[in-house]
């Protein structure tokens, strides 16, 4: 019977599922609310959600793969560092949980996975990845195999300094690009005129020319950050995914203008930057596929 994989992307919002057949192709997806703060109630929702996804998958035959934040331990079976957030994720046994062989992975990891197995990546050896949001998450691709590097905590670009003078971030960090063009600090960068990045971009649509500021100050942090990425890892393309991703003309745009200054492009050679062509889904599509590799290999 084939193998039908089970992903599971555990965020603080939603719980996202997806059921993929042995070709890849989706099955059944499910969302269900994580109600962070009761750790049982999501733990159960998880074990809810497999179960689900098994009963649509009509096989007998499946492994499991989970997406959350946070930095996995050395056997991708737990997380094992995520302060402050999930309650009661750190060092969970998933496996014995569910009674079935899982993987766990971080979440911008997963979401590299899926465009790399499935999605604009595939069939491409290097490459990099960073999630634009709340936060920016990032992974690394390399020979085409996901790198997690030593305690694996590789790839977190949204931890590189554009702005050595800027203030600390959540790592310790000074003038990341995570505060350069993350949602979290968009009051602060905004000087508390905007509320969100989405309140941003209409402003800047708008012609309003503190927005235009701001906006292109961030953009080009973005891009003085990929184009170190590429100085560092000579990726064959680097993908951008996340909300922010949704400004469109209005992030990739000026972004190719300013990597054309800032990109080392030695014999014409330039990086191609790609938007993700999964959405909300890439975590669970990506844990299901390194589940399915973990397996098989």
């Amino acid at each position: 019977m084939s193998l039908v994989t089970i992903g599971i992307d555990l965020g603080g919002t939603r719980i996202k599922g997806v059921a993929l057949d042995a070709a890849g192709k989706t099955l059944h997806q499910s969302y269900t609310p994580t109600n962070d703060g009761d750790d049982l109630m999501w733990k159960n929702a998880v074990k809810q959600t497999v179960q689900d996804l098994y009963t649509f998958s009509n096989s007998k035959r499946i492994v499991i793969g989970i997406s959350a934040p946070g930095i996995p331990n050395v056997d991708n079976t737990a997380i094992a560092y995520m302060p402050g957030r999930l309650q009661g994720l750190e060092n969970f046994n998933w496996s014995a949980f569910l009674q079935q062989p899982v993987r766990i992975l971080n979440d911008a990891v997963a979401a590299l996975m899926a465009e790399a197995r499935l999605g604009v990546a595939k069939n491409k050896k290097n490459v990099a990845m960073l999630t634009l949001g709340t936060g920016v998450g990032g992974a690394l691709l390399i020979e085409g195999k996901p790198y997690q590097g030593a305690f694996h905590k590789a790839g977190h670009i949204g931890h590189m300094v554009v702005d050595s003078d800027g203030e600390q971030d959540v790592t310790g960090m000074p003038g990341s690009l995570e505060n350069a063009i993350g949602n979290v600090t968009i009051q602060k960068r905004s000087l508390g005129k905007f509320q969100s990045t989405h309140e941003l971009l209409e402003a800047y649509r708008a012609g309003d020319y503190w927005a235009h500021s701001v906006w292109l100050t961030s953009v080009r942090k973005l891009a003085i950050g990929i184009a170190s990425v590429t100085n560092v890892l000579s990726p064959e393309c680097v993908v951008l995914g996340g909300g922010i991703t949704e400004a469109g003309k209005d992030l990739f745009e000026p972004l190719a203008s300013f990597l054309s200054l800032y990109e080392w492009r030695i014999g014409g050679h330039k990086t191609e930057i790609i938007k993700a062509a999964f959405g909300d889904m890439a975590g669970a599509i990506g844990a299901a596929c390194f589940a399915g590799e973990t397996v098989n290999s």
